[in-house]
């Protein structure tokens, strides 16, 4: 007897929570079976493990190497999703830069967001570490981001953050901003007129749905 949607989508969110790219492909291939739309089991199955791992991830229960792991198998599920998607439905939510700034090694928490973008279905142009001002605006450009996201973990640069609210303003970029790290706050977004501030991985991920509007 066929399985439930229900069920389909309990282990599609099992698999990314477990880390198990195995039962991700496996079960990916049966909701296609079962008629299952991809993107409602993109969205009400492995997004919700996404979401679910990010929270644990702010309460410190699992870290950066079980992420990683997740967001692979994510990638396996998406890889079975991506021919049966209707001809013109968007596989990407959106184009988003990141990378903490010019001056600072810190990238953890920037690790954890961008591996947490790409399993949640975002192209994501992860640019590293200690990266200057013009790369993110430069990669903005050329790719037509939708959201800039930039983390900064020193008081001494995260200036930087502010430098590329202005920049993006120069070139009439499109692209929304969103900014975190230790010094960073909801009132120094608001200061230098970026769009959003992420406290933690999660928040990030809710923020950066908001500014792309999808």
């Amino acid at each position: 007897m066929p399985r439930s949607k229900k069920d389909i989508l309990a282990d599609l969110q099992k698999a990314v929570e477990t880390w198990d790219w195995k039962l991700a492909e496996k079960v990916a291939h049966e909701a296609l079976e079962a008629k299952i739309a991809p993107l409602d089991a993109i969205e009400n199955g492995l997004g919700k493990g996404m979401m679910t791992l990010s929270d644990r991830f702010d309460r410190a229960e699992v870290y950066l190497p079980q992420i990683l792991a997740a967001s692979l198998a994510m990638e396996k599920a998406m890889e079975v999703f991506k021919p049966a998607m209707k001809t013109g439905e968007a596989t990407s939510k959106g184009k988003v830069v990141i990378a903490t700034v010019e001056g600072d090694i810190h990238e953890i928490g920037k690790n954890v967001v961008a591996a947490l973008l790409v399993g949640s279905g975002y192209t994501v142009y992860d640019l590293g570490r200690d990266v200057p001002i013009e790369k993110f605006i430069e990669t903005a450009a050329e790719n037509d981001a939708d959201v800039v996201g930039a983390s900064a973990l020193m008081t001494t640069t995260v200036l930087g953050q502010r430098d590329i609210v202005e920049r993006l303003k120069e070139e009439k970029l499109r692209a929304k901003t969103i900014f975190g790290g230790a010094p960073c706050t909801q009132k120094w977004v608001d200061e230098i007129g970026g769009d959003a501030y992420g406290e933690n991985a999660s928040e990030a991920i809710e923020k950066i749905a908001k500014l792309i509007g999808r």
